[in-house]
């Protein structure tokens, strides 16, 4: 089996090889990315079909690109970059860049292949919002869930348990048939509503015109037009010119309230133009068609062709002229009942709680005056050097004193340091260059950030940093502790899961309360004793008033503010104590450091395949 080259003359592509009765086969993602990369025509990357059993790619050939140049690799092998992450994964020259996840790794590819020419638009036309993101994948979107976790699922799980004649229809596929069975919801989609409006008021009107025709015997007919969700939809398909939908609709039009604006329909599975989204869901529904019984395509109806559809070999979805109803559950995890509204500011919270025994605590800060050498600090790590302004500078290198201070408290040589949600890297440079001994490595899913952070790391000479772009859940390796300055809203919690899983301390800024909400991983509150005391309702009370600690407000709000943040980090320590943790909840010093100046410092009593010496563990009883 070839192994990598040690010095590295182009960027390395990671794709997984599974095995099935001792044959190795390609994965769902791998196919993709092959995929893109044929279609993109990309020949920037060395791709290594990584292995986990001794083992060769010939097999495989025939599935492969006729011009890929790849080798194969076992998994033992990988660099250890890559092998903290879930594949596919890309390596960049340095060997100290590690892009991560499928999301990533395509946007990678449709990238790389812009830049070397610029005239592709049909390759340009996958990315989404400022040209930074695909379409529609975002990690809160409920497409790029169904598309990119659930349905991809069912297909991982049905080929290794084959169907047997009763096997039901996956919850993903019922789910899909669901959501497009719902109107169309997109962002700022008030116009094209009422273009639909004057539309039909427009052939009603013509309907008229023509039944009095017809009456007074002269016979003519008008013929309805396409709607307008398709004719925006093959606007955006088309490279020939296509007339406006509509002209500016009137007076009257203009002044129908939203609410009574007609829904628009489905013509794509994310709505009206086609996305990756789309794509994949393609992709997945074939695979389901091929592996499922045959009533599969006929009971669902899901597949229809669009005219001038991209030449992608796949049927467009589409949720029109569906005549079954397949029964589908609530989704798993989720009460459907409907909400009480709650009235009320945060005091009746509060108050609640304070009946309940229930108090903001905050744990006396140990080392307040401590601070980091500025002054004799290589330049590119002073955030003075950055793109803000210098009183924001200041408050971020008092910020960083106090992370900093508390993560030196937890390292031991040798440790692996994560620094989550890391932007240009302030927090996690500081500690690779403060803990020589310790390996740093910054998670970020925004390139831009992360490129930025390498080129202030390569500055310094730093040797034990490492960079991952990925969404979170795409790092999967073993590390000591984590740290987040101000992760906003859930990702404090995703953070704090992680680190638990792990069995890693942390030390963690929250950020952003208000964005607190129930998601597929999480639900509010978090620990029990909360849980007894309140609802979903009241907790979200809470976190919208935590938000209210700016220095222009009056002291008495941003006092209520910091009592609730002081409350909600609270209900988050509970709920990790109950894991074998120790936690503290602290205030940054100073506090005029920044109005979210928390701090959530936790260490595992006991961890699982990690030593614990007497002393460390003695610390943490006794704080």
């Amino acid at each position: 089996m070839k192994q990598q080259p040690e010095n590295q003359q182009q960027p390395s592509l990671y794709l997984d090889v599974c095995c099935q009765n001792e044959e190795p086969r390609l994965p769902l993602h791998t196919s993709i990315v092959l995929f893109l990369l044929s279609y993109c025509e990309c020949k920037f990357f060395k791709v290594y079909l990584v292995f986990k059993k001794p083992s060769s790619s010939e097999s495989l050939r025939s599935q492969l690109p006729e011009h890929l140049d790849s080798s194969d690799v076992q998994s033992e092998a990988l660099p250890q970059l890559v092998r903290d992450c879930r594949l596919p994964a890309v390596l960049d020259e340095t060997g100290q860049l590690c892009r991560a996840g499928l999301a990533v790794v395509l946007r990678h590819i449709i990238n790389k292949t812009i830049e070397a020419d610029p005239s592709r638009n049909d390759v340009l036309a996958l990315l989404g919002f400022k040209k930074t993101c695909l379409k529609a994948c975002a990690e809160v979107s409920r497409w790029t869930r169904l598309c990119e976790i659930e349905i991809p699922s069912a297909v991982e799980e049905h080929l290794q348990n084959p169907a047997n004649d009763d096997q039901q229809v996956p919850l993903s596929i019922l789910t899909l048939e669901r959501r497009l069975a719902e109107p169309v919801r997109v962002h700022n989609d008030d116009k094209i509503r009422r273009r639909k409006l004057q539309e039909q008021r427009r052939e009603e009107s013509a309907e008229s015109q023509e039944n009095l025709d017809s009456e007074s015997g002269l016979g003519q007919s008008s013929q309805a037009c396409d709607g307008l969700e398709l004719r925006a939809a093959l606007a955006k398909l088309s490279v020939d010119s296509v007339p406006a939908l509509t002209t500016r609709e009137n007076s009257e039009i203009r002044k129908v309230k939203t609410a009574d604006l007609p829904p628009l329909e489905h013509v794509f599975a994310e709505g009206l133009y086609f996305t990756l989204t789309d794509s994949l869901n393609q992709y997945f529904l074939v695979v389901f068609l091929f592996l499922f019984h045959p009533f599969l395509a006929k009971a669902c109806g899901l597949l229809l062709s669009i005219p001038q559809a991209p030449t992608s070999g796949l049927p467009i979805l589409s949720a029109e002229d569906n005549p079954h109803s397949l029964p589908v559950e609530e989704e798993e995890g989720r009460e459907m009942a409907p909400e009480v509204p709650f009235v009320g500011g945060p005091r009746p919270t509060m108050t609640k709680l304070k009946e309940n025994g229930i108090e903001a605590v905050f744990t006396p800060h140990p080392c307040p005056s401590w601070t980091l050498p500025w002054e004799s600090l290589p330049g590119a790590i002073n955030p003075t050097e950055g793109k803000m302004s210098n009183i924001r500078a200041v408050r971020k290198m008092q910020q960083l004193n106090n992370l900093v201070a508390r993560v030196t408290e937890l390292a031991r040589p040798g440790y692996t340091i994560v620094d989550f949600c890391s932007g240009t890297g302030h927090v996690g440079i500081v500690l690779a260059h403060t803990l020589p001994d310790c390996q740093v490595i910054l998670i970020e899913n925004k390139e831009e950030s992360l490129v930025r952070a390498q080129s202030r790391s390569a500055e310094l000479g730093l040797k034990n940093i490492g960079f991952i772009q990925a969404n979170l859940d795409y790092f999967t390796g073993p590390f000591h502790i984590g740290v987040a300055l101000h992760a906003c809203g859930v990702a404090t919690d995703m953070v704090m899961e992680h680190c638990i899983q792990a069995g890693a301390a942390f030390v963690i800024s929250p950020c952003c309360y208000g964005f607190i909400q129930n998601a597929v991983k999480f639900s509010f509150p978090k620990s029990k004793r909360f849980q007894d005391t309140l609802t979903s309702k009241e907790h979200m009370i809470l976190c919208r008033f935590a938000d209210q600690t700016a220095v222009q407000l009056p002291p008495d709000r941003r006092l209520i503010g910091k009592q609730c943040m002081g409350l909600v980090d609270l209900d988050r320590s509970w709920a990790a104590e109950t894991h074998g943790y120790s936690v503290r909840v602290m205030t940054m010093e100073p506090e005029s450091c920044s109005p979210k100046n928390n701090m959530l410092v936790g260490r595992p009593l006991q961890k699982s395949g990690l030593e614990v010496t007497a002393g460390r563990l003695e610390e943490a009883v006794h704080n």
